[in-house]
């Protein structure tokens, strides 16, 4: 059975754009465009930022012709639901088995500090809960 995405779940392509407007703070199609790697038509990316604007993600500002579109959602609130979203995904829900990855995968390296302000996290959580 296929889950029905939630409305404001982003995707790919929207992520890439709010990654570009959270960089630069406020750009127009152009230049949203021109850091795009892959180059897609400039209509498309006009399309993509409206649906954003209709998400809720991002506003747009009148300059003359042109409209600059400004993000409307801080990025850490960005970042926490694009996170809550990987472990519900990925992880079946699960902090544990998304941070076992993490510290467990080849490809990172944590360093001994990191690992010490992690620690840190750990116990502030315990204490809080």
């Amino acid at each position: 059975m296929q889950r029905k995405p939630k409305p404001n779940a982003l995707t790919r392509r929207e992520r890439q754009i709010m990654d570009i407007l959270y960089k630069l703070e406020r750009a127009t199609v152009g230049e949203v465009l021109s850091k795009l790697g892959d180059k897609p038509n400039y209509s498309t990316v006009r399309a993509q930022l409206r649906v954003l604007e209709e998400k809720g993600h991002v506003r747009h500002e009148e300059q003359g012709l042109r409209y600059v579109y400004v993000p409307c959602v801080p990025r850490e609130v960005a970042r926490r639901s694009a996170l809550r979203h990987l472990v519900e995904t990925f992880f079946e829900g699960s902090t544990e088995k998304a941070v076992a990855a993490l510290l467990g995968g080849e490809g990172w390296k944590i360093s001994s500090e990191e690992l010490d302000r992690l620690a840190s996290v750990i116990a502030k959580g315990k204490e809080e809960s």
